[in-house]
């Protein structure tokens, strides 16, 4: 069995971000390189980081077996520069497996880890608007992936997550954790929150999903799950999140003052693709219904943004929203069947761009989360399987299909049985039993009830 179908029978998705399916992303053509992203994009996340610094001998075993399984040219770990533990780290590990794999320095600024941003910053390279790595001849994945990819060379499949939990609790940590476990036994990991009522941001600050205490109470970890961060009910970040989206158009009818500041700091923008908040921005100031609207041109290019966020809490000085207006107008544009429509010609980065990166730290600041930015984790508390009463693993755990149930209410299951498959010629992901237990089958999840532990 070759390498990509091991992933693929590991059920491996990507850890950072939408979890496209790792062995798809191999599938797709010749690869020239493959680019580890180590730059850990969001403030806060801290999972890569530990990865790199414990396991950086799998990390580069794994990064080896691609490029042969690939036969691309070269493969290239991109980290930040003040990563100095990190980099001896996977130094030392090189040098010892006499490896091909290098290492690419890059500044800390958000968002570092966007994989078109990255593309650039490693080869120099373009990604066409609306295109994916594999245009420019790269694949992209993250360390946490990359280290699923060595469990999978050794028969292991993707049973457990890699965690960051910080915030307001008494003792930050990297968790890991069967796929599937509640997230307040998560909290509970890091001493339990040191406040009695909050919100949790599923993921960074910047991209992530905010979920109230009670939504957290119910919530489930789930396979791209990097990160769990508990922030005061009142945060800016809460406050944002309720705000509803006529509220967010009136504000900008009367508060835009078209500084194009979203546009100048635009990553995406900045790389040469035609996006343009601060048109966007006005096209819906404009009092039009949004669907009279999408045949517009400026409109339909909102469909490049990545909603990184840089826009509404680092460029604009009227406290806007251009990156949820834009994230409307994708839903909208998807709604009606409109896609973005790439013009074959060759991008080039706008000169601008080098002066024009938001520092991290200035960017957490930014966001309420300064405070937390600081906080080195250096320890793992480890959740085994027989420490877990109950999982509830969701059957579209990635971009694609759900996968379908192989059990049946009643049936008992061990760790690592497959529990779930997608269709023959369908994008999606295996899913695998993360503990022992007793089977319970819903419409959008399995849940798996061991009868002991917490």
């Amino acid at each position: 069995m070759g390498l990509t179908e091991m992933i693929c029978q590991a059920g491996i998705v990507g850890c950072g971000g939408a979890g496209f399916p790792t062995h798809a992303k191999y599938n797709g053509g010749p690869v020239q390189t493959i680019i580890i992203n180590g730059a850990e994009c969001e403030p806060l996340l801290q999972n890569d980081c530990y990865l790199m610094r414990n396991r950086a001998e799998e990390l580069i075993a794994a990064a080896d077996a691609l490029k042969k399984e690939s036969g691309a040219n070269d493969c290239v770990i991109a980290l930040k520069r003040s990563y100095t533990r990190e980099i001896e780290s996977l130094n030392k590990a090189i040098q010892k497996a006499a490896s091909s794999v290098h290492i690419h320095e890059m500044e800390s600024f958000f968002p570092a880890g966007d994989e078109q941003t990255i593309v650039y910053e490693v080869t120099g390279k373009v990604v066409p608007p609306a295109g994916i790595p594999m245009n420019v001849g790269c694949v992209v994945s993250n360390i946490a992936t990359l280290y699923c990819i060595y469990e999978a060379m050794n028969n292991k499949p993707f049973t457990n997550k890699y965690l960051t939990v910080t915030g307001e609790v008494r003792n930050p940590v990297i968790a890991k954790v069967p796929v599937g476990t509640p997230v307040k036994q998560c909290l509970e990991l890091a001493g339990g929150t040191l406040i009695s009522d909050y919100i949790v941001v599923n993921g960074g600050p910047m991209m992530g999903k905010i979920m109230t205490k009670e939504e957290a109470d119910e919530a489930f970890v789930t396979k791209t799950m990097s990160g769990l961060i508990v922030l005061p009910v009142d945060h800016a970040l809460a406050r944002s999140n309720k705000m509803k989206q006529s509220h967010m158009l009136n504000r900008a009818k009367s508060a835009c003052i078209q500084c194009t500041f979203c546009t100048q700091f635009c990553p995406r923008a900045l790389l040469g693709h035609p996006i343009q908040p601060h048109r966007v921005m006005r096209k819906l100031a404009s009092g039009m219904d949004v669907q009279e609207l999408l045949e517009d041109k400026d409109i339909q290019n909102a469909a490049l943004c990545c909603e990184c966020g840089i826009c509404e809490t680092y460029a604009c000085p009227m406290g806007l929203q251009p990156r949820k207006m834009n994230a409307m107008v994708k839903r909208e544009l998807a709604k009606a069947g409109i896609r973005y429509k790439t013009e074959e010609k060759e991008r080039y980065a706008l000169p601008e761009r080098k002066l024009r990166k938001a520092p991290t730290k200035k960017v957490a600041t930014k966001v309420g989360v300064g405070k937390y930015e600081d906080i080195q984790i250096d320890e793992l508390k480890e959740l085994k399987a027989d420490e877990v009463r109950t999982v509830r693993l969701a059957l579209r755990q990635s971009i694609g299909v759900p996968a379908q149930p192989l059990v049946k209410d009643g049936d008992i299951v061990k760790v690592g049985q497959e529990i779930a498959v997608c269709p023959d010629g369908t994008l999606g992901s295996i899913l695998y039993a993360s503990i022992d237990g007793k089977v319970k089958v819903a419409e959008a999840y399995i849940e798996i009830d061991s009868g002991k532990g917490a």
